[in-house]
């Protein structure tokens, strides 16, 4: 939220998220005057609330459900399950909606259904598009109130290797729509305006991570293969999701063209763990050397928000390519820059 109004984004286009935001992260979303604040539990509708209440204002709400739907996805981005931390269960959601409608404080403008991420299909939508809708449709029913509004919110999938094969934005929207458009139709209601958050879809394919290569190492497997395991100057202090989530990245010699025969090589950091592995499995040409550089695309949707100084490694830049141009839109990290936070 700060960054987005930093960048004098609108704040009225905002939506703010979280399953535990703060007393002051709240306040400060109402003194922006965000557009929409998600609501993910019982004391974060009473915090709202009270605050809301101080100030006299009414913010437009949407409430967070978790429709018991298992995505395929990998555990720890599979959001709307029961057991786990985000959201209230149907049952719980339509008792908060009976709270907020009868304090009179807060506008509730309809639900938010987030059922993971890195999701291919719209099979599991379709779930928990029927469910929600149930839902929507109680509420209005039972509290007579009109909801407006429903984000089915994101997760939608992008290609990460040649073997993922994501739908173009414009299918997804067309399947969501007409998804939605069949539940509304079969319960008699009006379809509220849907909205979604294509956030990883939208720039994780906009950015690739350049690593220089420090040492290659060849590597006896069973059966007499080998595996090439290249070291390169970062690893999961830049891209912490295969050691998190078992990621699947690709990887190619971005310095130079090589004709050597390709070789299964494993792309490594340079941390203190066996877990970090930059890119799993891929074949590069047999020559690859120290001072290579080796590019791995589709970085930019979690790898700089969830770096770390891991080891006191400093984060790299972020450059910003365009027209044959490079101009630096993030500097690189010094030592000083590790050091300057320390008091003692």
């Amino acid at each position: 939220m700060a960054v987005a109004l930093a960048a004098d984004f609108p704040a009225d286009r905002l939506t703010f998220h979280g399953n535990n935001k703060s007393p002051g992260e709240l306040l400060a979303a109402l003194e922006a005057g965000v557009g929409r604040i998600v609501l993910d539990s019982y004391d974060e509708i009473d915090r709202l609330t009270d605050l809301a209440r101080r100030l006299d204002v009414s913010p437009a709400v949407l409430l967070r459900v978790k429709a018991g739907v298992e995505a395929h996805t990998h555990e720890y981005i599979a959001t709307a399950h029961e057991d786990q931390k985000f959201g209230l269960s149907l049952t719980a959601a339509a008792e908060a909606a009976g709270r907020i409608v009868a304090d009179g404080v807060l506008r509730l403008n309809g639900l938010h259904s987030h059922i993971g991420s890195q999701i291919f299909d719209t099979g599991a939508f379709e779930v928990a598009a029927r469910r929600v809708i149930g839902l929507h449709h109680s509420i209005q029913n039972d509290y007579d109130v009109e909801l407006p509004q429903l984000c089915l919110g994101g997760g939608f999938g992008m290609a990460y290797t040649t073997q993922d094969d994501p739908r173009s934005p414009s299918e997804l929207a067309d399947a969501l729509r007409k998804i939605i458009d069949h539940e509304c139709a079969a319960l008699g209601i009006e379809m509220p305006a849907i909205s979604v958050e294509p956030g990883r879809a939208i720039c994780g394919p906009s950015t690739f991570t350049l690593y220089r290569v420090g040492t290659v190492k060849p590597v006896d497997l069973d059966g007499g293969r080998i595996r090439s395991y290249v070291s390169v100057d970062g690893g999961m202090s830049d891209n912490l999701r295969t050691a998190l989530y078992d990621a699947s990245y690709s990887a190619t010699l971005a310095s130079r063209l090589s004709e050597a025969p390709p070789v299964l090589a494993r792309v490594v950091g340079k941390h203190c763990e066996s877990g970090d592995i930059v890119v799993k499995d891929e074949f590069l040409p047999s020559d690859v050397t120290a001072g290579d550089l080796i590019a791995v695309p589709g970085t930019g949707a979690y790898c700089r928000s969830m770096a770390s100084n891991y080891n006191h490694v400093p984060r790299p830049p972020v450059i910003a390519v365009a027209d044959g141009a490079a101009r630096v839109i993030v500097r690189r990290e010094t030592v000083a820059d590790l050091l300057r936070l320390d008091v003692g």
